[in-house]
């Protein structure tokens, strides 16, 4: 068993921290205020090779794994998780399926311009009465002949009102249940395609989170993704990898906080001494410092038997369930030594405790997570 990172991932970790703090952090508060969309920043990290981390070069991917993937995605959380939320949905939601599940044809018109940051992917799974119980799809895709008919709408769309492609979720045989699912590949642009408005949201505030409504939108049947009635089974191994992506979003943003509370602690003073001096500090430092590694393990573990081609479901569950919890607790516990400063936006410790929250319930609650992993363990 070793634990040491090849060279390889040292640069790739090196690089994202690099442009963590020289791309993303000016104007990370600005951009969370007033709910700016990162667009350079995210059209700097297409170039570099971000969004299409782990696709084969053959379709203009980066062609890397997922521990790369998994370190890339703690540095920029650590400092904008509305920045690396896009680069996880492109990657694990949108060009994971492609790649894994798509046609030749998908691969090529599609997956390549997604790979490169040409396009951007949103993942359409989310409804207003199918969250967590993804089974329970209102929109349809009634089968025509030589097309689809796409009705209904999704809501928590990640890249809502930036992507060009989204893989929409439907119902197309409701007698079959979710074995009656399909995914559809859907362009904006295309007639009855409409984006709603921008959520307002606690955290992730630079990210755009719409609701995308469908209505009588015609799509070819060369846009399915796999045989007929595949569309749950696409969901559940799609998301599987996804919550990779998550759980390296939460140890970023708990990773952040805990490093900017220890700076903090050291040239804050109380009673003649840094507070960093005072027992009550060393304990909540040393509790973070402990379950943040802890959490970077599980993510870590979950990557690498990924790229073994090992079972990992209950992997990434433990590792989204533990580090989006330990993402909660170490922002809390950040602000709190940061005493009134950590309520103030300019010391960012506010931000990513608001950042956290949303760990714990996208690509599945907390609570589905442990629905998950007994039901692995039980099996």
């Amino acid at each position: 068993m070793n634990f040491e990172l090849s060279e390889e991932h040292k640069l790739i970790r090196q690089a994202a921290r690099d442009f963590a703090q020289t791309e993303l952090k000016p104007g990370v508060i600005e951009r969370d205020e007033h709910q700016k969309f990162p667009a350079e920043q995210v059209k700097k990290l297409a170039e570099l090779g971000f969004l299409g981390m782990m696709v084969s070069p053959d379709y203009n991917g980066a062609g890397l794994d997922t521990v790369s993937y998994v370190l890339a995605m703690e540095e920029l959380s650590k400092v904008d998780a509305s920045a690396s939320v896009v680069v996880s949905v492109n990657n694990s939601l949108v060009c994971y399926g492609l790649e894994a599940f798509g046609s030749d044809y998908q691969k090529e018109k599609y997956l390549k311009p997604l790979a490169s940051g040409e396009m951007l992917g949103a993942f359409c799974l989310s409804e207003p009465e199918a969250g967590s119980d993804a089974t329970s799809q209102k929109t349809t895709a009634i089968d025509m002949g030589d097309h689809y008919l796409l009705n209904g709408t999704k809501n928590w769309i990640t890249n809502g009102s930036t992507s060009s492609v989204c893989l929409v979720i439907a119902q197309t045989h409701p007698e079959k249940g979710h074995k009656g699912i399909n995914v559809f590949i859907v362009e904006k642009g295309w007639e009855g395609f409409t984006v709603g408005p921008k959520e307002n949201k606690l955290g992730i505030r630079g990210s755009d989170t719409h609701s995308l409504m469908f209505t009588d939108v015609k799509v070819p049947k060369e846009n399915r993704i796999g045989e007929d009635g595949f569309g749950f089974t696409f969901a559940m191994k799609t998301l599987e990898g996804g919550r990779i992506g998550i759980a390296a979003q939460a140890l970023g943003i708990a990773s952040g906080a805990y490093e900017l509370a220890v700076q903090y602690s050291k040239e804050r003073t109380t009673f003649g001494k840094p507070i960093s001096n005072h027992q009550s500090i060393q304990f909540k430092l040393a509790d973070m410092a402990t379950e943040i590694e802890a959490a970077r393990m599980l993510c870590l573990k979950a990557a690498w038997l990924k790229d073994q081609g090992l079972p990992y479901s209950q992997a990434s569950s433990m590792a989204k369930l533990f580090a989006s919890e330990v993402a909660m607790k170490t922002t809390i516990e950040a602000v709190q030594i940061h005493g009134g400063y950590g309520f103030v936006k300019e010391f960012h410790v506010e931000r990513l405790m608001r950042d956290a929250k949303i760990t714990q319930i996208y690509e599945g609650t907390s609570e589905i997570q442990k629905i998950v992993i007994s039901r692995e363990l039980l099996s």
